[in-house]
């Protein structure tokens, strides 16, 4: 079946080419305009905040908009990457990670969405999207439920696809760089009939990384049509087949022996500690999305979307047993034999999703507008695993491969099923914008959701939920908004508290003021400090038996509450010269109530400044140049082997990035961490470090038309 949906899709992409290739020939002789940088402008529109399409100075809170452009010459391979030059958000907290997308935004854990629905579900059950199968990326801070459901406290990060325009355009690139990357790269739209447009967005990877033994292959192709058989009609349906063929680049070292001493010396940063050949994390994805609008005149517009989404993720991999005692996890006087956990697991993931709505423009007075939302989104997803595990013992300074099992391939035995668990949502969502004198706006929204989980045989957990939003920015002076808002969000728990009952669902509220700068359309400066709260937070517990005094009950009570509080600087501008400047500045406290401690791999301050510049070589080429420096402040991680905590050290990385274009042609020149400088991203008190990204340099040759 999925060589048959495969075959499909490659058809879909084949049967557009040779309608590309012809609109084409009539403008074979014009010459390509040059790649252009683009950051946040005031006027820049975001659908992701209010779902409709706002101005982001007409919007009560801080929103950034990363164009492809911009992130590509960042150098992102990974979507996590995309968000290396964004206030309030830790990109890659675990360092690169060939498995899952990583991203704190106000000390929080961030939800991916694409194109407004949720797309993750789980750990280890899917892989990771391509940012290179985007326009942009669009970050919205502090809670969100009351357009987006269940989850999101920190923020939602969408992602939006690319899909076919009328007018013919396209790239043909190829890439080569650090890790033997070898890429093919390809971006063509066009034209099929004056109502048919139809894209094709491909990719075919085959590199190593920075870790031993550990790839990072991809195919990943997309094509996707449009019908617009009317000014106020359209459909778009896209399809993604992509398949992953990689392992774990985090390999759980342990803290004694890479940020602790060992006698041995420190572990290397490519050290892999698994089995050649067995250590995998290889996933096929399989996406379908439809994309309708139909506006009714000036006065409505109807949007229906759905995706469904069937995932196969294998995962085996082995990890070092530093938990068991985090200072000395060793077995030996000379600290060189630790234990060995081999894990594998073998995940199937479904997901349908759809989110419609009715929007409605009015006034109520000649100076009074209305922009009114109302709508019904539904989510179902299965996740299912199969497991097993394993323990041997190595020499982690000299690992004898060939002497660690395979398992004849398979998972350990005795594997068994280890997860499945069945979550529907359906979520009613009210919001009204009012614009006032066209000056202010004010945005007010209320949410109602009923949501159910099932895990294996157990009985059903059903919750429900109310969350409101209100906010408020006015432009008091030409270029001065300040603003004001508050939101919630919900977050159901599956499972059973100390006492047996049922968890209810985690709460948070968030209140947030701040001013947005802008005094011309091409410079956008967000000043902001938020307060976010988040109650029924399960935390571990020792009580007495009720029934029976004598005896003590372990488990969890809904008793914890956590606060991320902090403030937040940045500045995107567009200035003469075809100049471009982004900076960045952030500061968040982010504790467990009563801890006086901050959050584990959460640290206090962020900063980054970014840059391009273009030069004009002659009247058919030009150079654009562009760097960025990017600080991540230390963290601290406390556990029962380190009450005072262990410090993950601060660190600052350099980027840089050339281009020269001449005519239709690219050469292009990207460096992440240019001076490789060696740190780790995180070391946890429960026992394991993780590595920091290396300098990762490839050159780019593109074709553009």
């Amino acid at each position: 079946m999925r060589i048959v949906r495969f075959s499909l899709l490659c058809a879909t992409a084949l049967a557009s080419t040779p309608a590309l290739a012809e609109t084409a020939e009539d403008t074979a002789f014009d010459a390509a305009e040059p790649r252009q940088i683009v950051v946040t402008g005031a006027r820049e529109e975001s659908s992701t905040a209010t779902k409709t399409d706002t101005p982001i100075i007409e919007t009560p809170q801080p929103i950034t908009v990363i164009d492809d452009e911009l992130y590509l010459a960042q150098g992102a391979v990974s979507v996590s990457d995309t968000l290396n030059y964004v206030s309030g958000v830790t990109a890659n907290p675990y360092g690169p990670d060939s498995r899952v997308d990583s991203t704190f935004v106000r000390g929080i854990n961030a939800l991916q969405f694409r194109d407004g629905m949720r797309d993750i579900f789980s750990y280890y059950a899917s892989i990771r999207s391509d940012p290179y199968n985007f326009d942009q990326v669009e970050l919205v801070r502090g809670p969100a439920s009351v357009l987006f459901g269940q989850g999101s406290l920190g923020g939602i990060i969408n992602l939006v696809s690319k899909r076919p325009e009328f007018e013919t355009s396209g790239e043909i690139a190829v890439r080569y760089g650090s890790h033997d990357r070898k890429e093919v790269l390809a971006d063509l739209t066009g034209g099929l009939t004056d109502t048919v447009a139809g894209r094709v967005v491909a990719r075919v990877r085959d590199s190593d990384t920075q870790t031993d033994f550990v790839a990072d292959d991809r195919v990943m192709i997309s094509p996707s049509v449009t019908f617009a058989p009317s000014p106020d009609t359209e459909l778009t349906l896209i399809g993604l087949y992509q398949e992953d063929d990689s392992g774990s680049t985090s390999q759980f070292l342990p803290l004694v022996g890479t940020i602790l001493p060992n006698p041995n010396g420190r572990l290397p940063n490519d050290l892999f500690v698994g089995k050649p050949g067995w250590d995998r994390y290889d996933g096929r994805l399989l996406q379908g999305t439809a994309l309708f609008e139909q506006r009714f005149g000036n006065a409505a517009k109807l949007n229906l979307k759905a995706r469904y989404i069937d995932s196969d993720v294998t995962y085996l991999t082995h990890y070092a047993n530093s938990y068991s005692n985090p200072a000395n996890p060793y077995l030996d006087p000379d600290q060189r034999l630790i234990g060995l956990y081999s894990d594998g697991s073998i995940a199937r993931m479904e997901i349908f999703s759809s989110d419609n709505n009715l929007q409605f423009d009015f006034d109520t007075g000649a100076n009074v507008e209305h922009v009114l939302l109302a709508g019904v989104d539904y989510s179902w997803n299965r996740v299912r695993k199969t497991g097993g595990m394993g323990f041997e013992i190595i020499d982690i300074y000299d690992i004898d491969y060939d002497a660690l099992s395979d398992y004849g391939g398979g998972l350990p035995q005795p594997s068994g099923p280890s997860e499945d668990v069945k979550q529907d949502q359906i979520g009613l969502y009210l919001q009204d914008q009012i614009r006032f004198f066209d000056r202010v706006s004010l945005v007010l929204g209320a949410r109602r959701d009923w949501t159910s989980s099932r895990s294996f045989n157990d009985p059903r957990q059903e919750d429900a939920a109310t969350t409101f939003r209100a906010g408020v920015i006015a432009e008091v002076l030409n270029g001065v908004s300040p603003f004001f808002s508050y939101t919630e969000s919900f977050e159901p728990i599956t499972g059973t508290d100390v006492y047996g009952e049922l968890f209810v669902p985690k709460s948070g509220r968030q209140f947030e003021a701040g001013l947005k700068f802008h005094p011309t359309d091409a410079i956008l400066v967000t000043v902001t400090g938020y307060h976010i709260e988040e109650s029924n937070r399960p935390v571990s517990v020792v009580v007495p038996d009720p029934t029976d005094p004598d005896n003590l009950l372990r488990g969890e009570l809904q008793v914890g509450s956590m606060t991320s509080k902090g403030a937040e600087f940045e500045a995107n501008a567009t200035l003469p010269g075809d100049l471009n400047l982004i900076a960045n500045l952030s500061y968040n406290e982010a504790e467990i109530d009563g801890t006086n401690q901050q959050l584990d791999n959460v640290p206090k301050f962020n900063a980054s400044l970014w840059s391009t510049k273009r030069f004009a070589l002659s009247e058919d080429a030009s150079l654009l140049l562009g760097g960025g420096v990017r600080h991540v402040g230390k963290n601290r991680s406390y556990g029962r082997a380190f009450p005072d905590g262990i410090v993950t050290p601060a660190f600052t990385l350099v980027d840089a990035f050339a281009e020269v274009t001449f005519d239709r042609w690219s050469f292009a020149l990207n460096a992440t961490n240019l001076f490789d400088k060696r740190y780790y991203s995180a070391c946890l008190a429960r026992g394991d470090c993780f590595m920091g990204s290396e300098r990762n340099v490839f050159g780019t040759v593109s074709y553009r038309f």
